[in-house]
């Protein structure tokens, strides 16, 4: 493969492979020339573009690397200070804008130029035969080829190309319109945001165009988040489809960079191969060989691959049912070894002339079908249900059973999750239990033999008192987990406040992780956050080789001392109080003190403020273990009241009003609105109701909001208008 850099209007280099290992010297040298030459910066952004998009291409597609990551970060550092000097030469496909943004934005509503239709899916063998069958028939006996191709468990995603750059993602939604998601698309590495020239520096790929796949979270990154969120105290993604999703919808691009998405490319749809396109547009004409694509759909996927796509390497044209079934069994055993998830195969009948013939039916077409893998099952016998305490005192019961190998992998452990998981299940010890993986990385129990059930044995009973410390457990109303009360007395909830209060949204004691807390609990050292505060360098320095490290851990707590009173309202643990009451609470009351002696009515009068978080904060205050940590960490010098900035910053001029944010703005993010509106006074809403007081829009507000504020009658006004209300 050859690949194309348009360095200038007047000048092209040509580097054979992409960078290839043969030729590396030849970039080195190209590299350094263009460098050291006196070319304009402008002519030097260009060409780092184009080298740093061609070796996101070996990293990420060809997973065949040719210069190391310092190498790659020092092309990006410099591309990024170019574009800051030459603003007017910004490119929303430059390589730089795959980190992502902290300006969030919401998701608009996108029609697909072609529909999305599902595939039928089938669990067997017969159902297979039939599918061929039923080709067979619908092409009168012609002859046919079927491109079988794995089927990625992950969120479809549409993907449009203009004059090779990509100018819009959108998710699959209800198959005629789904949500813009371009912005966090472009963070996945993977995906091209500038296809490839040919060798002669000409587009081999028409002017516009839709591509379609699947976008995936690895396995490694399903891992690492998950530890993440167990680590933090949140609850655990299922697998890693879930995962995917709720990732490619979150509203922080850089959020969506840092997790490590990655996709797969499957599937070009034209008005040769879809029903009833809204839109006739003849996208590959044949009058234009550069951009006529090949007439299978094996064919187009290849071509796609030239192009920069990541395509599967485990395609495979088949002849006969026989083939076909040779494919799904090679891969129901071989897709244990990707690095991502599966749940199955695709059949698609080759030839997209044959595929227009077949045509669809009212909701698939009819030259395709899904065969869906079953689901890892295993039986094994259950031994005993252990219970553990998680940092938030919430007890997860967990089934331990005879070691059973499921999915390639030894499963002696599962989460039954809560009391009505267990009943409904109907465990009895001794049981023989039915344990799944399937596309779940986690495993679960699913079901008890019946027949295999010890005579005389008794349904397991939820235990009433905490395992760690033997205090009575509650269930607050509405809850389906069970809690240990007793947040100062319980070692795992101990560990848990202690982790809370040095996480980087609380104290951020950068220095500190779990591990080193479980250590310094586990040797006397702390049994409470405020003993952090007493920490010296040789209680830490061992036998004198950890000074440098000590040195850091205790100037970094000593560093904390200065987070500001909103985030000590937080980190101190007051359970059901998140980051947004907390900043409510301090601005309410202004003062630990005013907030430690508050009583119910006072607490209700906080906007965002119910009944169940008020009672947990009075008792809170009302525990002396909690009332002495406080004083003490009061006593350590830690910002217990509002500072004189930001009392001096915070105004009533939005006081009593409910603000709707929607749309993308140029001056402040959408978080720094909220905490411009929080500090004068306002509440910041996600929904417009009778009560919106306004809503502050920016670019690309979504329709369904403009619509409803239409109808209410809510004011709507720009960041320039808002700005001047509040000076």
């Amino acid at each position: 493969m050859e690949y194309c850099f348009r360095v200038d209007a007047t000048c092209q280099v040509m580097i054979n492979d992409v960078l290839s290992n043969d030729n590396f010297c030849v970039h080195r040298r190209l590299t350094t020339q263009l460098h050291s030459d006196p070319m304009n910066e402008i002519e030097r952004i260009h060409a780092l573009r184009a080298e740093l998009h061609a070796h996101n291409h070996r990293y990420y597609v060809e997973n065949n690397p040719v210069i190391s990551d310092q190498d790659f970060d020092m092309l990006m550092h410099e591309l990024q200070d170019l574009e800051e000097k030459h603003p007017e030469l910004y490119d929303a496909n430059s390589p730089t804008q795959r980190v992502g943004s902290d300006i969030t934005q919401e998701f608009q509503q996108v029609a697909h130029k072609y529909p999305m239709l599902s595939l039928a899916n089938t669990y067997n063998r017969q159902d297979v035969a039939d599918f061929y069958t039923r080709v067979k028939n619908g092409l009168n006996g012609e002859d046919f080829d079927i491109c079988c191709e794995m089927k990625y468990d992950g969120l479809s995603i549409s993907l449009t190309y203009e004059d090779g750059k990509l100018v819009r993602a959108v998710t699959r939604g209800d198959g005629v319109k789904g949500d813009d998601v371009t912005t966090n698309v472009k963070t996945i590495r993977c995906i091209p945001l500038v296809l490839q020239h040919d060798a002669y520096g000409n587009a081999p790929y028409p002017n516009e165009f839709e591509i379609r796949g699947e976008v995936l979270l690895p396995f490694d990154s399903f891992n690492r988040l998950n530890a993440e969120r167990e680590e933090n105290g949140e609850a655990l993604f299922a697998n890693p489809r879930n995962a995917a999703s709720g990732t490619l919808k979150l509203q922080n691009s850089a959020e969506v960079a840092r997790r490590g998405l990655d996709a797969y490319l499957y599937y070009i749809p034209t008005d040769d191969n879809e029903q009833k396109a809204p839109v006739q547009l003849d996208l590959f004409s044949q009058a234009d060989p550069v951009t006529t694509l090949p007439s299978t759909h094996f064919g187009r996927l290849e071509k796609a691959k030239e192009w920069g796509f990541k395509i599967s390497n485990g395609m495979r044209l088949c002849k006969t049912l026989q083939e076909i079934y040779d494919f799904i069994d090679y891969w129901d055993t071989e897709r244990k070894n990707l690095p991502v998830a599966t749940d199955g195969i695709v059949l698609k009948v080759n030839s997209i002339r044959q595929q227009k013939s077949l045509g669809f039916t009212a909701k698939s077409p009819r030259w395709a079908i899904a065969y869906k893998f079953k689901a890892e099952r295993a039986c094994t016998r259950l031994d005993e249900i252990t219970y553990q305490v998680g940092r938030t005192g919430a007890i997860t019961p967990v089934a331990n059973m005879q070691p059973v190998l499921l999915a390639g992998t030894v499963v002696k452990r599962a989460s039954l999750y809560n009391a009505d998981a267990i009943k409904q299940l109907d465990l009895h010890i001794g049981d023989y239990v039915y344990v799944e993986k399937g596309g779940e990385i986690i495993p679960k129990v699913v079901g008890v033999d019946m027949d295999k059930r010890p005579a005389g044995s008794a349904p397991v009973e939820f235990i009433t008192h905490c395992p760690e410390c033997g205090t009575p457990l509650v269930r607050f109303e509405g809850e389906a987990v069970h809690y240990c009360p007793n947040d100062t007395g319980c070692p795992p909830q101990i560990k848990g406040r202690i982790e809370h209060f040095i996480s980087r949204k609380a104290m951020n004691i950068d220095s500190l992780g779990p591990e080193t807390v479980e250590e310094y609990y586990r040797h006397n050292l702390i049994k409470n956050i405020a003993d952090l505060y007493r920490i010296q360098v040789q209680d830490i320095n061992g036998d004198g080789s950890r000074e440098k490290s000590a040195q850091k851990i205790v100037k970094s707590i000593e560093e904390s001392k200065k987070v500001p009173f909103e985030r000590v309202v937080f980190a101190i643990g007051i359970r059901f109080v998140g980051e947004t009451s907390a900043k409510l609470l301090a601005r309410h009351f202004k003062s630990m003190e005013a907030l430690e002696s508050a009583t119910m009515e006072q607490l209700l009068e906080v906007g965002g403020i119910g009944e169940v978080m008020a009672q947990s904060i009075l008792n809170y205050f009302r525990n002396p273990a909690n009332i002495e940590i406080v004083s003490r960490l009061k006593e350590y010098g830690l910002q217990m009241q509002l500072s004189e900035e930001a009392m001096a910053a915070h105004t009533d001029k939005l006081a009593g009003k409910t603000i709707v944010i929607s749309g993308v703005f140029a001056k402040h993010s959408r978080d720094e609105y909220k905490q411009i509106i929080e500090t004068n006074g306002g509440k910041n809403s996600s929904s417009i109701s009778k009560n919106t007081a306004f809503i502050l829009a920016g670019d690309n507000m979504g329709p369904a909001k403009l619509e409803k504020a239409e109808k209410l009658g809510v004011p709507i006004i720009n960041e320039d208008e808002f700005l001047k209300m509040i000076e």
